[in-house]
Order: C-alpha cells, then structure tokens, then sequence
C-alpha cells in the first residue's frame, strides 16, 4: 500500500461538534487517512466509533487506523507500547527520538511520527521543538517518517524538505476540518 501524505489524528476535546461530524467534513475536503485515538473511551463505544468511521472513510477508499494495540486491520502504536502478535496489516508507531525511531525500522512498522516538530497547543510542555534541522537529523533513521506537532500548512515544505514522508495533525483539524484543503494543497505544491 502507498502511504497516504496527509494523517488526520483525532480528539474529540476539540471538536466543535461531534468527533464523527468533524471526520465527515475532514473527509468531504480530502482528507483519506484517519487515525482514531480516544483511548479513554470504553470498549463497546469506541467500536461504535470505529463502525461510523469507517462507514465515512470505506465509500473514498480511505484509511482508518486505530491507535494502541489491539486487533484491528492497521494499528498506531505508542513509544512504550508492545508491537503486536499477530502482526496488522499495517503498524505505525509515535516516536520522539533516535532510539524510538531506530526501533520502529528494526520491528518492521510502515511509518513512524516524529514529534513534537514544532510546539503546539494541542500538546503544550512535550519538547523541547525538533524544528526542522531535528526532524531532518532524525528522519533517515525510522520507517518512512510523518512530522507532528504544529504543523499547519505553511509548515509543510519544510517538513518534507527535512526528510519527511508526510504530515500527521490533530488540532488545527479538528478545530476546523477545512484546513485539510490547506494541507493537502500545500503537499502538492512542496518541491520533490
């Protein structure tokens, strides 16, 4: 499978609306790959969840992954958590450093974010920033690489001119799931 560039995270906390509403607009202006986190929720409701989602994403050919172990077709794993057995279809993990991102390409993962790139509001007090120059020390170590923290859409080339595969957000999307348009046009217009 060729991995998407753009990653939509989910947080319901901010959400204008519902979490489903907020997916449905993010995948009406093109975005195609959703990771659902809510971790906190109960089992049976984030199934439900997992169900309305994909009956969102499945009709535009689209991705959804769910973040933590468990079983699902593509999981998204977190720095501490055990890469599972069986292995999914597909497996990213969140990494933060050299050895992270070392041990994501040594167990196989298909991608890797790499964060915080930038400081961010959804996330204030996990740095310090990697910047730029962090995120293009880092990248060549890991899976194909997805830069998260503060990015918006004038952050994009720079991510990928540092070595990234794509971009990975959560609130500057779920506050407004139109600015997927923004990303998605600054992806095709970066060099390379």
């Amino acid at each position: 499978m060729t991995l998407p560039r753009l990653l939509v995270l989910t947080d319901r906390s901010q959400c204008p609306g519902s979490l489903t509403d907020t997916v449905a607009a993010a995948v009406d202006a093109g975005a195609r790959a959703v990771v659902l986190r809510e971790k906190d929720l109960p089992g049976r409701e984030r199934d439900e969840l997992v169900d309305r989602l994909r009956a969102l994403l499945d009709p535009v050919g689209g991705l959804l992954v769910r973040a933590g172990p468990g079983a699902a077709d593509a999981v998204h794993l977190a720095a501490h958590d055990t890469f599972p057995a069986p292995r999914p279809r597909l497996v990213g993990r969140s990494c933060h450093s050299a050895a992270e991102l070392t041990r994501a390409r040594a167990e196989g993962c298909d991608w890797a974010f790499l964060s915080p790139v930038f400081l961010t509001p959804s996330k204030p007090g996990y740095g310090p920033a990697l910047g730029p120059a962090g995120l293009a020390a880092l990248a060549p170590l890991g899976p194909p690489v997805y830069a998260l923290g503060g990015i918006g859409a004038a952050e994009v080339a720079g991510c990928l001119a540092a070595g990234a595969h794509g971009v990975a957000v959560m609130g500057s999307v779920m506050r407004d799931p139109g600015s997927v348009r923004d990303l998605l046009a600054a992806l095709d217009d970066a060099p390379g």
